[in-house]
Formats: C-alpha cells, structure tokens, sequence
C-alpha cells in the first residue's frame, strides 16, 4: 500500500503567462507547505482559453515550463499543469506537463473540444498517445478536460495499471455543466478502477469570452463515490489517495 498526500490548486488564469506563473507558483508553495507531494493545476494554466493561443504557446523548454520545473525542485514535489506549446502544423497542442524530483513526463490532449459551439480543433492539433508515470511506486494516468467523455481512454489508463488518475480542466459553466462534470468524473473513475483527481478552472464571471470553469475540483473512489468536493472558487483540495483500494476494487470486480 502506498498513502500519496495529493492536492488539487483550483486557480483562476488570466491571458497573461508571466501572471499566471506567479499565481501557479505560489499555489504549489502552499499546497507543498501544507503538506502535498503531488499537486495538480488546471488545464490552461498557462493562459486561458480566449487568448490567441499561437502567440502565447512555448516549448517545454521556455520560460513557463522552466518557472514549474525550478518551483517543483525547490518545494521537492511534483507539479501536473496545463499550458501550450506549438506544433508543427502551425496549431498548438494542449499539454500537461509533469514535473518534479526524478519526474519529468507530458501529455498532448487527445479529445478536442468541438462541442457546445466551440471548436477547439481550429487552433488545437490533437496528441495520440496515453501516458502514465510513476510516483512513490504509484501509477499515475493523465488526461484533459473534455477526454472525459471518452469512457474507453479511462478503461484504457486502468489496464495501464494506472491507480490514480489526475485530470486537469477548464471546464466551462453552462446549463447542465456542473451535473455533467460530477457525473462524468464519477463514471471515468469507476471506468479505470482507479482514483480520479480533477482540478479545474476557478469559476469566474465571463468578460468577453467565453466561460472558463466552475470549479467543483473533486477526489472521486475508484468504486465513483466522491471523497472531496470544492466549491467554485479559488481554493485548494487537500486528500490522501491509499492504493490499497484500488487492489481491493480489481480483485472483488474484475471488469479490466
């Protein structure tokens, strides 16, 4: 068994990368300080959606991922958050990178969001490949936002042997939206037999683009009962994940 005392940071990103870099930073201070050895950011840390994205977009070697690598070496944890990074056909890709103390991985957003009057597509290129990396001998699955309406890649993460699923978004508010979003992190989590931790957008009041979270980051049981819910602002969720569920979980239902 293995007790991984994670935390979920739901911040609120502005269009400005620097800004955003010191607010991401000084979520991570705390929620290490407080006791967190993995913590995760939304989806779009980096910049918020509305922003032109191509002008925004780094490498995995520029100033903002830099900024998150040298904050997770001197808190001694690790950092999952969300930011662009250009590709090669002119879009750019939605990534999560990770980092921290011997870990370094990233994930390319499969599932574009071109639902609800949004095409993300039009300025996004899609990833392809499922990643997982380890922590603390924990599995750790990664995806973004709008993957979870795709139960297969959740099912795909459990077969991975991923036990903790971390799943950064920038879920925007509208009718139904938070009934979906607590509905569809419950279902993905029982998918994959495994701990979901979503962390999404801060809700803020739309100016000029459109919403960009609702906040209700959320630890849900690999059976999909919710552990812990926030509320829709700025705040911190706190949680141990004990892995020894997720064994109990596979060996009394075999669905993988």
């Amino acid at each position: 068994m293995t007790a991984l005392h994670v935390a979920a940071a739901q911040i609120s990103s502005g269009p400005d990368p620097v800004a955003n870099l010191t607010t991401a930073t000084d979520a991570v201070r705390q929620a290490a300080a407080d006791g967190a050895e993995l913590i995760i950011l939304p989806e779009a840390t980096s910049a918020c959606f509305g922003t032109d994205l191509r002008s925004i977009a780094e490498p995995l070697d520029g100033p903002f991922a830099t900024g998150l690598r040298k904050v997770a070496a001197d808190a001694g944890v690790v950092v999952v958050a969300g930011l662009f990074e250009p590709s090669e056909d002119g879009r750019v890709h939605n990534t999560l990178l990770v980092t921290g103390p011997g870990v370094e991985a990233s994930y390319r957003k499969i599932h574009l969001y071109d639902a609800f009057g949004s095409r993300e597509s039009d300025t996004v290129a899609p990833g392809n490949e499922l990643v997982a990396f380890g922590l603390r001998d924990v599995t750790i699955g990664l995806a973004t936002c709008y993957d979870l309406r795709f139960a297969e890649q959740f099912t795909a993460l459990g077969r991975l042997g991923a036990e903790l699923i971390v799943v950064p978004a920038s879920w925007g508010a509208g009718p139904g939206k938070e009934e979906q979003w607590d509905l569809l992190t419950r279902a993905r989590a029982a998918d994959a037999q495994a701990w979901l931790l979503a962390c999404d957008q801060a809700y803020v009041p739309p100016v000029g683009t459109d919403p960009l979270g609702i906040g209700r980051s959320s630890l849900t049981t690999p059976l999909g009962q919710t552990h812990t819910r926030l509320g829709a602002g700025a705040e911190t969720l706190h949680a141990v994940v004990d892995t020894s569920v997720v064994a109990a979980v596979r060996s009394r239902v075999p669905i993988l």
